[in-house]
């Protein structure tokens, strides 16, 4: 534990830590299997002893994202509207491009920053947005302020996990981690809860429907 220990020291004091959390937030943009969110807390954990910049630290998480994300949506741009209409139907994806449409039409380039909080969600959203042709410009002003938000957040919570336990960075960690996950299920929670609450309306709605045709009806 100790050897790991010193060896996550000493990567996370060395300057190539930034190309690394920059690359990291890259590929993660376009290719979700890359656990960005995971190193950024870890960079703010250490942050907190003496270790990375924690200014430095968000400015290049950010970067890193905005970039990945315009990657996505130049894909969803060049050929994305094949690439998900061939998505099997009831898929897990599927069902995640199907939301970010729903989104884009309900609120537009917000649902950008929705999406940073929503496991899959964001790349669903980047390439659907480039698929439908959404202005290349609003894309960039949203992503911009859901990308710095992002880096502020993770890095900031891997930081309060570092001062809350300065002597034990493994402990800080886990504090951080835990964190963004309870944001994460805050959110889905959320998410879940509203959209059942559409389907109860819209089932009130119809029946509702049927109810007005009977007695014309009758």
């Amino acid at each position: 534990m100790m050897n790991l220990l010193d060896l996550l020291h000493q990567t996370m004091s060395s300057p190539w830590v930034y190309l690394a959390l920059f690359a990291i937030a890259v590929l993660d943009g376009f290719f979700p299997v890359v656990p960005s969110e995971t190193a950024v807390i870890t960079a703010g954990v250490f942050a907190a002893s003496g270790g990375p910049s924690l200014p430095a630290v968000i400015l290049v998480a950010a970067s890193g994202a905005l970039l990945g994300d315009h990657i996505s949506y130049a894909v969803g741009r060049t050929g994305g509207a094949r690439l998900l209409d061939r998505l099997p139907v009831g898929g897990r994806r599927r069902a995640g491009v199907e939301w970010a449409r729903r989104g884009i039409a309900a609120r537009g380039g917000l649902i950008l920053t929705v999406a940073r909080y929503v496991p899959g969600g964001r790349t669903a959203v980047t390439l659907t947005m480039g698929a439908v042709g959404y202005p290349r410009r609003r894309f960039l002003a949203f992503d911009a302020l859901a990308a710095g938000s992002w880096g502020l957040y993770s890095a900031l919570v891997g930081y309060l996990g570092g001062l809350a336990f300065e002597q034990d960075p493994v402990r800080g960690l886990l504090f951080g981690l835990g964190l963004a996950l309870s944001v994460t299920v805050l959110v889905e929670g959320v998410r879940l809860l509203r959209r059942r609450g559409r389907r109860r309306r819209a089932r009130t709605g119809r029946g509702v429907d049927r109810e007005i045709l009977l007695d014309r009806r009758r």
